[in-house]
């Protein structure tokens, strides 16, 4: 061990400090504390990010195919798509796959009450993995009996409380076209996806149901929803998809499809940004002021040093090296709290939202090893870089006052 790391070592773990043993504390509590939120609040918001990136796709897939004219309306314009070209879409190495679909309003008709709806279509190459994570009660649409499957219906929560319905329910709905023409149906499960805006507006049901209501033809539907492999490269996807269809057919991606609630996303990057530079601030100056007041504590130690021969670098490398092990210690105690906490809550959900305002009703938090290295080495070397500025002080104490200094 070298004198520099000696000293260093004895001042930091043997010494008996006298009035900046308050500021130490405080300065570890600092650095504590700062990172500690900035891993939560990286966690917190990557855990928003992927929770609601992950409802929006499991509902409507990560890019949505449909008929490039001018409707606007709930209804789709129907369309065929030909054996050849969906086979080509599915083959493409970014795509995992692609389901038709097609929705039509209608309105729920119950003893008490009436609910406008969307009815959304789809057919036995539906994928319910997510549907099933979500479902409330009950199960998803059966297509092994084509029949049957033409009356089975999945409504969410929010119109089951509003109609006071339940699995096993039977009502009708209307549907309002040239002649007014309602079908049957019966309840065979209960949804909750947590966006308020899907929640009140559609109910699942079969493709079929649909096509004999339009009078479509059996290879005419309303769209097809496509999931991508690798949600990072939807973009490049959505690109090949658009290559290999027709003009009179266009592509979009969820993040076009749902552009509201994904500025809102983004908006909650630039609240993350803020808050690490706060938290980094708080944490430099807290470091700042102890380091100013242990050189100060030490003045005496530095007249003796520089008259043995030390260079003004050397002693700073002392106080630098103390200053590493204070925010070392920070660092430690930063990880278990903003961890704990992490984890503490992705195992309990303790803090609770409001599922209308945030699209869920607990706090989401994905903790990543990569985050938490990142931000233990940007704070440490942030630190060690700006107080280099208040270790120069060493360079204007004179040995000859300072070995007298008391």
């Amino acid at each position: 061990m070298n004198l520099t790391a000696f000293i260093a070592h004895r001042i930091t773990f043997q010494s008996k400090r006298s009035f900046s043993k308050l500021s130490v504390r405080i300065a570890i509590l600092g650095i504590m504390l700062s990172l500690s939120v900035m891993i939560l609040a990286v966690a917190v918001v990557k855990g928003f990010k992927t929770e609601i990136r992950e409802k929006i796709r499991g509902f409507s897939g990560d890019i949505i195919l449909i008929k490039y004219d001018l409707n606007s309306s709930y209804e789709n314009s129907p369309f065929s798509l030909g054996a050849d070209t969906l086979k080509k879409l599915q083959s493409l190495p970014d795509i995992q796959y692609a389901y038709p679909y097609a929705i039509k309003p209608g309105i729920i008709n119950t003893d008490n009450e009436i609910e406008g709806v969307v009815l959304k279509g789809v057919d036995k190459s539906f994928n319910w993995d997510f549907f099933k994570k979500i479902l409330v009660e009950g199960k998803v649409i059966d297509f092994t009996d084509s029949l049957a499957a033409r009356k089975q219906i999945l409504i969410s929560q929010h119109i089951a409380n509003r109609l006071k319905l339940k699995v096993g329910d039977d009502f009708l709905m209307y549907f309002v076209q040239e002649n007014l023409r309602k079908r049957p149906f019966k309840i065979v499960g209960i949804y909750n996806l947590g966006v308020e805006e899907v929640d009140k507006t559609y109910v699942i049901g079969d493709l079929s149901i649909i096509k004999r209501l339009n009078n479509w033809k059996d290879s005419q539907v309303g769209g097809y929803e496509i999931r991508v492999k690798d949600f990072d490269k939807l973009e490049s996807a959505n690109s090949h998809v658009s290559d290999n269809i027709g003009f009179r057919l266009r592509a979009f991606s969820i993040t076009e499809w749902y552009q509201t609630i994904f500025q809102w996303l983004s908006l909650l990057d630039i609240n993350t940004q803020v808050i690490l530079i706060l938290m980094m601030a708080v944490a430099v100056i807290n470091m700042i002021s102890a380091l100013l007041i242990i050189i100060l504590e030490r003045t005496s130690m530095i007249g003796i040093l520089k008259a043995l021969g030390s260079s003004n670098w050397s002693i700073q490398k002392i106080f630098l090296s103390n200053a590493a092990y204070l925010i070392g210690f920070g660092l430690l105690l930063g990880n278990v709290l903003g961890i704990g906490l992490g984890l503490l809550q992705t195992y309990t959900h303790f803090f609770k939202l409001d599922q209308v305002s945030y699209y869920m009703s607990f706090v989401p938090v994905q903790l990543e090893l990569a985050d938490i290295i990142f931000l233990n080495a940007g704070t440490l070397v942030v630190c060690l870089l700006v107080l280099i500025i208040p270790s120069m002080l060493v360079t204007r104490i004179s040995p000859v006052k300072a070995i007298t200094f008391k």
